[in-house]
């Protein structure tokens, strides 16, 4: 038997013997709810529900209804970042889960649906519901069995949701976890544009780029280290051609959640100012002109803005290292007429956004299409050998754009008496080997390149990439601003790293 499958035998026996745990184990079925004539009476919806980052309609209604939720539970395997896939656990599909929309004084019939294909039972907690477990004890829901139970929105605001089977922090940490807006009776104010993001942290056995199918590590989770924390459940999930968008003018508003299961956030948009922050989702009293608003784990923030000018404004959580380097990152596209009374400047520069930037994003695409090819050419000629390495130079290239290039500069000539050339370097060039330890060890003091000494300091980088992630960049600095040179391996460069110097 392999070894997940063993995993999941004793994680299922753990959790069908300790229900009680997390408070959250299954309740005898107590038959439909018998509901009074007044709510019998009223109209009856089917809950429209959308995928990140996408909200559903505003409600226009002025009366309380019957509102029917039908929410599947998928276990699937989804990409995490560029070569990376993992096994989510999702509501509705996505991660975040589906967005759920009611109105305040509601009676919701809420239906909890696992797919046979699941592994495990799982429930829900929706922080909107005033009850045991907020829904936990009546909805834990074996595979392929459908959980039902009712509830009135009683508070208005925004509610994280998310799964509470034990061991809960595994469940949030795969990413079962959403949001759920109960609107006020009277309604919110009209916007322009609504959207749909959450923040969640993956710890995964793997460091944060490690290729291939990775799993949940629940030392690190214990710990509280994650090698991913993401928006949208994966890295660039809102960039590229996945921006969020609006134009001059437009009023924008964001529901902004995190599921966790640890890590708060401190969001903040790049070049914008939010003249509304309904802070912890209460959408009662908002604070005005709010650069940064803290956000719990489970817990919320809506926030919204006009957008006065173009450009691409940056989402991020501003604790920055989740963001350059463990994918808390997005994209709001604004398109209009500039204003340069109001701003005069350039668009943000791609140096500041890493592998995320535009150049990165044609790159990654660049190298979706030389995997495609790759397949194609395996059953037919041995030209494989080229295309493995053009797309190194791909992969190194997202390398060399998120960490490299604001020392070494886009066209490789450094800056002067700072940073030394990488093109035509006779320094780097001479010694391949020499090339992998910098990388790894780092570099300080003098170094003559091309006639002229400088001295700097490199840091090093081998707690940061991994071997192909090195052999990657290498191969591309040695293969670009007319350098040339063979592909580097990553056995080339783990050997180099094992050694001690």
């Amino acid at each position: 038997m392999k070894k997940h499958h063993v995993y999941s035998s004793l994680l299922l026996a753990l959790v069908l013997a300790a229900p009680a745990f997390a408070n959250e184990g299954p309740s005898d079925a107590a038959g439909p709810v018998v509901l009074p004539p007044e709510v019998q009476s009223l109209p009856v919806e089917q809950a429209i529900l959308t995928s990140p980052p996408h909200v559903p309609p505003p409600i226009a209604r002025k009366h309380s209804a019957r509102v029917v939720v039908n929410l599947e539970v998928r276990e699937q395997v989804g990409r995490l970042a560029d070569g990376v896939e993992y096994t989510f656990w999702t509501f509705g599909g996505s991660v975040p889960g589906s967005f759920i929309r009611v109105r305040e004084g509601d009676v919701v019939e809420f239906h909890l649906n696992n797919h046979p294909s699941s592994r495990l039972p799982h429930n829900i907690d929706l922080h909107a519901v005033t009850g045991a477990g907020g829904g936990a004890a009546s909805t834990f829901t074996a595979p392929g069995h459908s959980s039902q139970f009712t509830f009135t929105a009683l508070n208005p605001g925004v509610f994280v949701y998310h799964c509470a089977t034990a061991p809960v922090p595994m469940h949030i940490g795969n990413g079962m976890y959403g949001l759920i807006l109960v609107e006020p009776k009277e309604g919110l104010p009209p916007v322009d544009k609504e959207y749909y993001v959450m923040q969640g942290e993956f710890y995964t056995t793997g460091k944060f780029g490690e290729e291939g199918l990775q799993s949940f590590d629940m030392a690190k989770a214990i710990d509280e280290r994650p090698p991913y924390i993401v928006f949208n459940g994966s890295v660039g999930s809102l960039v590229g051609d996945k921006a969020i968008t609006a134009n001059v003018g437009e009023h924008v508003r964001i529901y902004f959640g995190v599921g966790g299961p640890n890590i708060t956030s401190s969001f903040h948009i790049i070049g914008e100012i939010f003249d509304k922050v309904y802070p912890e989702a209460g959408l009662s009293l908002p604070n005005a002109n709010i650069q940064t608003t803290m956000v719990p784990s489970g817990g919320a923030a809506v926030v919204e803005f006009k957008v006065d000018v173009p450009g691409t404004f940056i989402l991020v959580d501003h604790s920055l290292t989740r963001a350059f380097n463990k994918g808390a990152l997005g994209m709001l596209k604004v398109s209009g007429e500039a204003n340069r009374v109001l701003y005069s400047g350039k668009e943000i520069d791609a140096v500041y956004l890493g592998a995320q930037a535009e150049a990165g994003s044609d790159s990654a695409k660049r190298e979706a299409e030389l995997k495609a090819q790759i397949a194609a050419e395996t059953k037919a000629n041995p030209v494989i050998a080229g295309l493995t390495k053009e797309m190194q130079i791909e992969k190194g290239k997202q390398v060399y754009m998120g960490l490299c290039f604001a020392c070494h500069q886009p066209d490789g000539k450094g800056l002067p008496m700072a940073f030394p050339p990488l093109a035509n370097s006779d320094y780097m060039l001479a010694d391949r080997d020499r090339a992998i330890r910098i990388v790894l060890k780092g570099l300080t003091g003098p170094v003559t390149v091309n006639g002229t000494t400088i001295n700097s300091v490199m840091p090093p980088q081998e707690a940061v990439l991994t071997d192909a992630q090195v052999a990657d960049v290498l191969t591309y600095v040695f293969n670009t601003w007319g350098n040339k040179g063979d592909a580097f391996t990553a056995d080339q460069v783990k050997a180099l790293r094992n050694q001690s110097h």
